[in-house]
């Protein structure tokens, strides 16, 4: 692919247990996530950055030249290796061509270890020659992946050698970072100050970092590749002791080569970057940089990620772990980094992942793909635990009101996947019966009363009284919310997207005929952009058509407006399931909602799909780059595998 002229793009290397290397094609850390060795020291959560980069330049008879490129404060950047990038690649994992001015060309390559905290980085001479050097500083910093450093005298610079081996305790109660390389080492202890991260400037947040560099790694490119191995001690299947760096790298090349070639696609592999451990189980990160795994976006993820895709395994791994987290009929929204309580402030989790095992259940039955007696009980138990704690009531006054709906909220709490907060502001509350809540908790009965008939009461009473109430007859839409802060009667006819999920992005729509496909046509014309669905349409009150500024100005703006990728999931099969799924429907949807979707993955988080994006033109990528719901859904639209429901798929002809 093309280098872009600006730092925008980013490329990710996940390790399989929550942590990972990630940065820009220029080499320029724009994020205080940006690094080459973030480690999970309680997978997915705990996470560290350890090593945050490096300096690097090649000398030759021609002069000294730099590879690598920091951004410093007020805004200067040096060296100026970004300028001698000629070409990059992500395939099979980051790649970088150099040309030097005196015509000496390098190839530079990094890739994570899956299911280790381990990071490869290889360079190698196109045409070794005599006098050809690489020499390398590590920039380390030893922090929470959210924090930054600072220079201190606590730093811990004195390494263990031995051999190619060398090892640093940044600090106490870290792991110890491990250095394999081919190299001759100088100690030549330095800090570096003022590192400027042009994203977090932009985000409003602390943007500037000191950071430590132990010493120089020196390679002599004449002499074949030079390679450099880091690993994060005790977070990972430890380097073997005795090999050398350049079998090692070799070895675990070949583990890597293979392992991503079983992919049926770039995408398919994408997927894989979210599917992560927890404990014994497995769970899937929300997104990354910065997020864990939330439970709303692990079950809505999941449908694509693992379903799809045909990962059944993957799929039963993670409903089981999560089958036990039941509380009074929620499953957590949100597992803290550090070992706190876990987070409940989600009416919609618990719903999604009855979704969830509906789908994958139906995907296991066409697949013939066997469960024991024992998983199939705690899936079914926990599907139960789920209905009955919210009919009897539960937290945040969520409760099976008298019409059959549900009822959720009380003021300061934010249930919904629109959640945004800022201290006691909650931006959009949605207090009373939301759109989209009752969709999942009539498909969640639905799919309930197949294992418990005491279920079809409620779902008979529930669906009247959804037709009956959220459709707008004058405006041709649904309501977004009816009985607003519990008030009976009162409605919230604010035109967002949650109504389309009545018609589609579910197992079973509550819509169908010309109320049905005036919904689709009126999301179409009022919150479609080449990236997902507007969270508000525009001429709104409080509209915002761009994810800018502070933390109060984007988080005001992040559901008033901005445009969601994951949200074309369900639009898209609701625009097909009103024009009865034909084949000349599905080539015009691919044509129009799928195609710009795919071309994104060259845009911004390399290979993967952003969060959001602003609403209006050019529809820039907002917020978490690599996310898990975005890939999801648009393998949801893509795969090919079967997924055992009625929901339509655009699989590219």
């Amino acid at each position: 692919m093309a280098l872009p002229l600006n730092d925008a793009a980013e490329w990710l290397e996940a390790d399989g247990l929550g942590g990972f290397a990630s940065g820009t094609i220029a080499g320029i850390r724009t994020r205080r996530y940006h690094a080459l060795l973030l480690a999970a020291t309680t997978p997915p959560a705990g996470r560290f950055v350890l090593v945050n980069g490096f300096d690097a330049w090649v000398q030759s008879a021609g002069g000294v030249f730099a590879l690598s490129s920091q951004r410093y404060t007020p805004n200067i950047i040096h060296p100026d290796g970004a300028r001698h990038i000629e070409r990059f690649a992500t395939e099979p994992w980051p790649r970088w061509s150099f040309c030097l001015e005196d015509g000496t060309r390098i190839e530079q390559e990094i890739f994570a270890c899956h299911g280790a905290a381990v990071v490869v980085i290889c360079w190698r001479a196109v045409e070794p020659r005599a006098g050809l050097s690489l020499s390398l500083r590590p920039l380390f910093s030893g922090r929470d992946y959210h924090s930054l450093h600072h220079e201190n005298p606590a730093f811990g610079f004195e390494p263990q050698i031995a051999d190619e081996r060398l090892s640093w305790e940044l600090y106490a109660d870290l792991p110890r970072v491990i250095s394999l390389a081919n190299a001759r080492y100088s100690h030549e202890p330095t800090w570096y100050r003022n590192f400027l991260y042009e994203q977090e400037r932009r985000r409003g947040l602390d943007c500037v970092e000191d950071l430590a560099s132990p010493g120089v790694l020196r390679w002599d490119l004449a002499r074949g590749e030079a390679v450099w191995i880091l690993a994060a001690e005790g977070c990972a299947s430890e380097l073997p002791s005795a090999a050398s760096a350049t079998a090692c790298a070799a070895a675990l090349r070949r583990t890597e080569t293979q392992r991503r070639a079983r992919f049926a696609t770039p995408l398919h592999r994408a997927a894989d970057a979210y599917l992560v451990r927890r404990g014994r189980g497995k769970t899937i990160v929300a997104g990354y940089p910065w997020f864990t795994d939330w439970g709303r976006d692990t079950f809505i993820a999941l449908r694509g990620l693992c379903v799809a895709t045909g990962r059944l395994a993957d799929a039963r791994d993670i409903l089981l772990e999560w089958a036990g987290t039941v509380s009074d009929g929620m499953l957590p929204n949100r597992f803290p980094d550090h070992g706190d309580a876990p987070e409940f402030n989600s009416v919609d989790a618990s719903l999604w992942y009855i979704v969830a095992v509906h789908d994958f259940l139906a995907a296991a039955q066409v697949q013939r793909f066997t469960l024991s007696e024992g998983e199939q009980h705690r899936l079914q138990q926990a599907v139960q635990a789920i209905l009955h704690g919210y009919a009897a009531g539960t937290r945040y006054h969520i409760h099976l009101d008298a019409d059959g709906l549900l009822a959720a909220g009380e003021p300061g709490i934010q249930l919904t996947w629109m959640d945004a907060r800022v201290g006691d502001w909650v931006v959009t509350p949605r207090i009373g019966k939301p759109v989209e809540i009752q969709a999942l908790w009539l498909n969640a009965l639905r799919i309930g009363s197949r294992f418990a008939g005491e279920w079809n009461e409620p779902l008979a009473r529930g669906t009247a009284a959804f037709r009956a109430r959220f459709w707008n007859a004058e405006a041709g839409h649904l309501h977004d919310v009816v009985d607003a802060d519990h008030q009976p009667g009162v409605v919230d006819a604010s035109f967002r997207p949650n109504q389309i999920f009545a018609v589609g992005g579910l197992p079973f729509a509550l819509l169908d005929g010309e109320p049905a496909r005036r919904v689709v046509d009126a999301v179409e014309a009022r919150l479609w952009t080449p990236l997902g669905l507007r969270s508000l349409a525009p001429g709104s009150p409080n509209y915002a058509a761009h994810y800018e500024g502070g933390v109060r100005e984007r988080d005001g703006a992040y559901h008033q407006g901005t445009a969601w990728p994951w949200l074309a999931g369900p639009f898209v099969e609701a625009w097909l399931r009103v024009r009865g799924n034909r084949p000349a429907a599905r080539r015009q949807a691919h044509a129009r909602f799928v195609e710009p979707l795919l071309h994104h993955l060259d845009a911004a988080g390399l290979g993967h799909v952003s969060e959001i994006a602003d609403a209006e033109a050019p529809y820039t990528p907002r917020g978490c780059p690599f996310q898990a719901w975005s890939v999801g859904e648009l393998l949801r639209l893509t795969a090919t595998s079967p997924r055992g429901t009625d929901d339509a798929r655009v699989a590219e002809s």
